[in-house]
């Protein structure tokens, strides 16, 4: 029996596959309708999900979306209102009854819901990108549209950036005490991150420490970067890793994730030359080892700059 045999299904990464929690929210319009929105989140970053608790703690200092904080099994959490952070009136027979609890960024955060579907397994290739008119009306949170039942559209909101922009996330902003870089070796480093706000702090980080950042927005640049890089190498008759000496990429991005094109890489004996970290909101042992199956090099948690500048030093080809 080989290793892929000791694996479920979903952690067969060149599936290009995830699960998805379908959830709702209702919105009362202006004629008296209620609208449907069809939302998802990865099921990665869910714990669980329970009824709204009875008792929930307002305390000074939280932004209006976030209703208080309540203990859920031994962790007090945050409870943000998503219907409220939404800006969308909800119906008086559907106000929200459900929370879904989740983990990630190493913090555990509730979101109040309306009602809790089921799950979904999709492909990261029928992801598609929002449009314009919803990605405005939920203020450019939108990660991806994907087409359910019906030619319905459901959105995968972005939480990372929700709740970034509600300032609840503490290591989402840079470390102003990190000094300036001590060391002479500076790297050219290709990331790879769907989320504006992620490639920003990532590359603020990075070029404070001194490197040269390459971005993309999806595991399909990545190769098509990485074609072009190669290109570039043989013409000048230099080596793939004179150009490019680390890669840093997140799992979650539409058209092909990033553990996908991690094994692409690995599977490439050009680009294979390149260490690949895997940078990602989520901690738990399963993306651990997804991340060790797609042979990444290092696996590493959004966002402490001390441990990302700790594994571009240890794994970035050194180039004397």
């Amino acid at each position: 029996m080989n290793k892929k045999d000791f694996l479920p299904k979903i952690l067969e990464t060149g599936a290009n596959e995830l699960e998805i929690i379908d959830f709702r929210m209702f919105e009362e319009l202006e004629d008296g309708s209620i609208y449907e929105w069809i939302l998802g989140v990865n099921v990665a970053k869910v714990k669980e999900v329970i009824q709204k608790p009875e008792n929930i703690y307002k305390t000074p200092g939280l932004p209006p979306e976030v209703e208080g904080v309540a203990k859920i099994r031994e962790d007090v959490i945050p409870i943000v209102n998503l219907a409220k952070w939404m800006k969308i009136k909800e119906p008086k027979d559907k106000t929200g009854k459900y929370v879904i609890v989740m983990e990630f960024l190493r913090e555990i955060i509730g979101i109040v819901i309306h009602e809790a579907k089921r799950i979904r397994r999709i492909k990261w290739t029928d992801i598609n990108k929002p449009p314009a008119s919803i990605d405005e009306k939920l203020g450019g949170k939108v990660v991806g549209v994907i087409e359910v039942e019906d030619g319905k559209l459901l959105l995968l909101l972005d939480f990372e950036g929700i709740l970034d922009e509600l300032g609840m996330i503490k290591v989402f902003s840079v470390d102003e005490s990190q000094p300036e870089s001590q060391t002479e070796e500076k790297f050219n480093i290709l990331i790879l991150d769907d989320s504006p706000v992620a490639r920003k702090i990532i590359r603020q980080i990075l070029e404070k420490d001194g490197h040269k950042i390459y971005e993309v927005q999806s595991g399909i640049e990545g190769l098509e970067f990485l074609e072009n890089i190669k290109k570039e190498a043989q013409e000048e008759g230099v080596d793939i890793t004179d150009k490019i000496q680390l890669i840093i990429s997140d799992i979650e991005m539409p058209g092909m994730d990033g553990l996908t094109f991690t094994k692409k890489v690995k599977e490439d004996p050009i680009f294979s030359k390149i260490p690949v970290v895997i940078n990602t909101s989520l901690s738990d042992k399963a993306t651990v080892d997804k991340a060790k199956f797609v042979k990444a090099d290092a696996h590493l948690v959004k966002f402490d700059t001390k441990d990302l500048l700790h594994i571009v030093h240890q794994y970035a080809i050194k180039k004397h």
